[in-house]
């Protein structure tokens, strides 16, 4: 008996540690909810304040997870946890510094700004917010609709989901945050009589990561989505447009500055 107890133990202690995810879905349920027709999301950081005990136990679960556990998941699962990480990590860097900023870019100094403070662990190692997207998040995963799941507590940004990435929802949540995305037409929109795309700069500042810098052949796959009528589907899928950027708003992502 004694014997199987120890085989259980030690099979125990070898599995990868889990994180409950639930408490940043219970949090962002709470905290964060849909506007302008689902294309946005606005974040009450009061709330989360309130909260911090609940979030700073869920940041301890992301920076207690080493290389082991991680690699011991799926590549669903991996790039959840990392979304979740990169979102969570954004929340509470707005929440040391909140109610006094107006946007995430007031925060840092003349040299650094936010996406570059070392503030966080993960992975066993300090990180900031550029690497874990820039070298970890696109580097590990060739998969474009991160773009618009990952979010930088700005109105210009894509929505942050009322709910926590999940491995088994992962597909699905990643299509739908592209859909709503792709389908503002405050930030994209077709002018089929000018031949003309306007575009989140988005698509400018990671073009590399749509299909290897073909942004027009992307577009063109996801025509049903951008455009509203035949001929702006038209447009998008024969390639012949020129391509303009939409102002991208850096206010937070708070009910006042929605529009």
């Amino acid at each position: 008996m004694r014997l199987m107890i120890a085989i259980v133990l030690m099979g125990a202690s070898g599995m990868a540690k889990a994180v409950d995810h639930q408490i940043w879905d219970r949090l962002l349920d709470r905290h964060v909810t849909w506007a302008r027709d689902g294309h946005a999301s606005v974040v009450n950081y009061e709330g989360f304040r309130k909260d911090r005990g609940k979030l700073d136990d869920y940041l301890n679960q992301l920076s207690s997870v080493d290389d082991s556990d991680y690699e011991a998941w799926s590549d669903h699962r991996q790039l959840a946890f990392l979304i979740n990480a990169y979102n969570a990590f954004t929340v509470e860097l707005i929440l040391r510094h909140y109610p006094d900023i107006d946007s995430i870019r007031d925060i840092g100094g003349f040299f650094s700004g936010p996406w570059d403070k070392d503030f966080f662990r993960l992975l066993g190692e300090r990180r900031t917010l550029d690497e874990l997207e820039h070298d970890m998040i696109r580097v590990w995963f060739e998969e474009p609709r991160i773009h618009f799941a990952v979010n930088c507590a700005s109105v210009g940004c894509p929505a942050l989901r009322p709910e926590a990435f999940t491995g088994d929802g992962l597909e699905r949540q990643l299509e739908e945050s592209t859909k709503r995305f792709l389908g503002d037409r405050q930030r994209n929109h077709v002018e089929a009589d000018e031949g003309a795309v306007h575009l989140s700069p988005i698509f400018k500042w990671y073009d590399e990561d749509f299909q290897d810098g073909n942004v027009r052949g992307y577009l063109a796959a996801r025509a049903t989505v951008l455009a509203d009528t035949e001929k702006q589907k038209q447009l998008l899928r024969e390639g012949d447009f020129n391509i303009s950027y939409t102002e991208y708003d850096w206010e937070l992502n708070v009910r006042d500055n929605l529009r």
